[in-house]
């Protein structure tokens, strides 16, 4: 998949992943109580971003610190990687 936003400086482009519609324990969640993901899948990265590569999982604070951007109908999410907390595994 080829990215169309290329990140400036310390920013990381990323595809959020999936909320979950199903507890551990098999009950599934209406619409509106899914967790948002906080998780996301980093598809390009800043020339000053040392820690992070295209390919990794990451962690990230919140929703309020990220910019949710639409283009060419594929949404990404851009992040300071000051606000990326760690890589899952």
């Amino acid at each position: 998949m080829s990215v169309k936003v290329q990140p400036l400086d310390e920013y990381v482009v990323a595809v959020a992943e999936e909320a979950q519609t199903k507890t551990a324990s098999g009950l599934y969640l209406p619409g509106g109580a899914a967790e948002k993901p906080k998780v996301a899948k980093v598809m390009a990265v800043g020339k000053a971003v040392t820690e992070i590569k295209v390919g990794d999982r990451i962690l990230y604070k919140n929703e309020y610190e990220a910019t949710n951007v639409k283009v060419d109908g594929e949404a990404y999410i851009i992040i300071y990687a000051r606000n990326i907390i760690a890589t899952v595994n």
